[in-house]
């Protein structure tokens, strides 16, 4: 299973992301829409401003000074400021802080590749192989095949590609808007990513791991005349990896919604300025 095939993305095509709210023992719908020119796709809005935006502002800034503090001053055994595990052995958390070990410098294709052996390796190996499994590239079939091969072992990658194939059928990639060889059309364009924001090691045992990435994703196609305007997702992806021919590859993965936070006050941007972010905003490659 990956991120990009129907029980990821592809379940939420045609839904609409609502704020829910309970007012007076009522359940209240706010939806978002963009601001915009008139005929603009995503259609035009108006601004909804309240005090909440206020006192939302000073709890990010209250909390982001708070976690700065505590960066600073927590994390030093000795080592400088490396635990052993690179874990929060209370929690099983990754610490927020950087371990300052250099990311990965190699590549197969455009994946990051020769990961560290150790548990660090092994969160990044999660992470950036959840960037490639989210991509736009996972909705045509040799750039999918590539990093199927990429990220999974051989043996796992002979039994995904049958069944993926199917997943991405003509009929699945022309509900979102997309050609049979997964196109968008002239003037459009298709945008899916995964961002991850953060892992979680579930266990580890030297040439085997088990990594939980949670993650924002992004899914939809920007452009005029568009019906299925990009929107976000929440969900967790867990990979087991193994250690194969000096590096970390998955062998099995599943896939769950959530957790998801309450989407905030900030108005939904128009189709014109989400095809110039998408066109200027690069990926990363995640190494702790």
């Amino acid at each position: 299973m990956s991120l990009g095939d129907e029980d990821g993305y592809g379940s939420d095509a045609g839904r609409t992301s609502d704020a829910y709210s309970t007012i007076g023992g009522t359940r209240q719908t706010r939806t978002r829409l963009p601001d915009g020119p008139a005929g603009d796709a995503y259609g035009p809005r108006r601004p909804v401003r309240n005090s909440r935006s206020l006192i939302t502002f000073v709890g990010v800034v209250v909390l982001l000074l708070g976690a700065i503090a505590f960066a600073n001053m927590g994390g030093d055994d000795g080592s400088g400021g490396k635990s052993g595990s690179g874990t929060n052995d209370k929690t099983g958390a990754a610490p927020t802080a950087a371990t300052g070990t250099k990311p990965v410098t190699g590549k197969t294709g455009t994946i990051p590749s020769g990961f560290a052996h150790d548990q660090q390796g092994a969160e990044s190996a999660a992470s950036n192989y959840a960037v490639a499994l989210g991509s736009v590239e996972m909705f045509k079939k040799d750039s999918r095949h590539t990093i199927v091969d990429s990220v999974y072992t051989a043996a796992a990658a002979e039994k995904l590609r049958g069944p993926q194939d199917s997943a991405y059928s003509p009929d699945f990639l022309d509900k979102l808007g997309l050609d049979a060889d997964g196109n968008a059309p002239q003037g459009s364009i298709f945008v899916s990513r995964t961002v991850p924001v953060g892992t979680k090691v579930e266990s580890f045992d030297g040439d085997t791991a088990k990594v939980s990435v949670w993650y924002m994703g992004l899914i939809g196609m920007s452009g005029a005349g568009s019906t299925d305007p990009v929107r976000t997702s929440w969900k967790t992806w867990t990979v087991e990896l193994t250690w194969v021919n000096n590096d970390w590859k998955a062998v099995n993965d599943s896939q769950k919604d959530g957790p998801a936070p309450v989407p905030g006050d900030v108005a939904a941007s128009s189709s014109d300025e989400i095809s110039k972010a998408v066109e200027e905003y690069g990926g990363f490659t995640y190494a702790r």
